[in-house]
């Protein structure tokens, strides 16, 4: 039975940024999300239409997991009848987790594959089919723990050898001359990537393709191909495997560099000065993208090799992917509301809080038509 219930209350977006810190530097799921109710919220409010209750089952992408964090804040502060459960398992298991009817929606940072999209229409009733809607944008940080160094330049080439296991240790000549002033030491170099098939691998190993393809000779993939080095699980286990070893290096979301204090690489793509990974620089590298996805589908192409002066190139755009009709009843209402708010101005203004960039408008207003017309 559809619900009708609608209404109106003020949101405590302030709120849910006041536990980001929190959010950040736990980054797996030990959130104290404990909130008071909305008549608490006393700035930064915006209105969150109430539709539907019950419980959003979702999982997916380790990446945006923190801006997932803070959106379900605000909307359980709202919405106090509807609950949001998202669970970081990867852009690979949350794919899967879908298309096996155990979620309501997916969040991944590869749009889905051909097959992928077949395969849906097994969970998507009355002909529907799944669809990408890009909620999330910003940059894939190479962070890194060297003592002694709080500056270092690479370019695509460098970092194709060293997670390659082609270049050892960090007074090799090739970083030397990147950084002709920086003391680099002897020391080993510990390149650590994900265990799980992940969207950040996919597009970190994406970029040195298409910028280093005669230094790292593998296909793009949610699956790591390259040799050596060593694993962690999800964007979490990486950053705190880098934090915790001298010499190490590894690639995750800016978020999770900046809850661990890791140092970040600054990129020599070839424009005039080496580019960090901000927000601001990654908006401008989405904002060379475009979307090539058809029939209702979001999908965006990057360029992972552009030399524009202050666009930084290892960028993500997270999707949620949902049926574009044929969603469960019971909770569709729910959905449309709680992603209709994610891509709302308020919603995507808190994503710059934790160092995510909000989607170029012309592509988030087509991402709202899209929620609208869910069915």
């Amino acid at each position: 039975m559809k619900l009708q219930r609608t209404n109106r209350l003020r949101a405590l977006t302030a709120g849910a940024l006041a536990v980001t810190g929190a959010l950040v530097l736990s980054a797996c799921g030990s959130d104290d999300n404990a909130g008071g109710g909305g008549g608490q919220q006393t700035s930064a409010a915006s209105d969150i239409e109430c539709d539907g209750q019950g419980n959003l089952l979702a999982s997916g992408s380790t990446a945006q997991k923190n801006a997932v964090d803070v959106w379900v804040q605000a909307y359980q502060d709202a919405c106090p009848n509807t609950k949001i459960n998202y669970n970081p398992t990867g852009s690979g298991a949350g794919i899967q987790e879908f298309l096996q009817g155990k979620t309501t929606f997916a969040g991944s940072d590869s749009a889905l594959k051909e097959d992928e999209v077949t395969q849906s229409a097994k969970v998507c009733n009355d002909g529907g089919k799944a669809v990408n809607l890009p909620m999330v944008g910003g940059p894939v940080a190479v962070g890194y723990n060297i003592s002694g160094v709080d500056d270092l330049v690479l370019d695509a080439s460098t970092l194709a050898k060293i997670f390659d296991s082609k270049i050892g240790k960090w007074d090799d000549p090739a970083i030397k001359k990147l950084n002709p002033d920086v003391d680099l030491p002897p020391t080993k170099i510990q390149a650590f990537h994900r265990s799980d098939e992940s969207g950040t691998t996919d597009n970190f190993t994406d970029y040195l393709a298409t910028a280093a393809p005669d230094d790292y000779p593998y296909e793009p993939a949610k699956a790591w191909a390259a040799k050596g080095g060593q694993s962690a699980n999800g964007s979490a286990g990486v950053a705190t495997n880098v934090q915790q070893t001298d010499g190490a290096i590894g690639y995750f979301e800016l978020s999770y560099a900046s809850g661990n204090d890791l140092k970040t690489v600054k990129l020599d793509t070839g424009a005039g000065e080496p580019v960090e990974a901000t927000v601001e620089n990654s908006t401008n590298g989405i904002a060379a993208g475009k979307i090539v996805g058809k029939d209702g589908d979001l999908a965006m192409e990057l360029d992972y090799s552009t030399k524009e002066e202050g666009a930084y190139p290892i960028i993500l755009v997270t999707y949620e992917i949902v049926c574009d009709k044929g969603n469960k009843p019971e909770n569709l209402d729910a959905l449309k509301s709680f992603l209709t708010y994610a891509a709302s101005e308020d919603g995507q203004k808190a994503l710059t809080e934790i160092d995510y960039a909000p989607v170029p408008e012309d592509v988030i207003t087509q991402v709202r038509e899209a929620v609208t017309n869910l069915s």
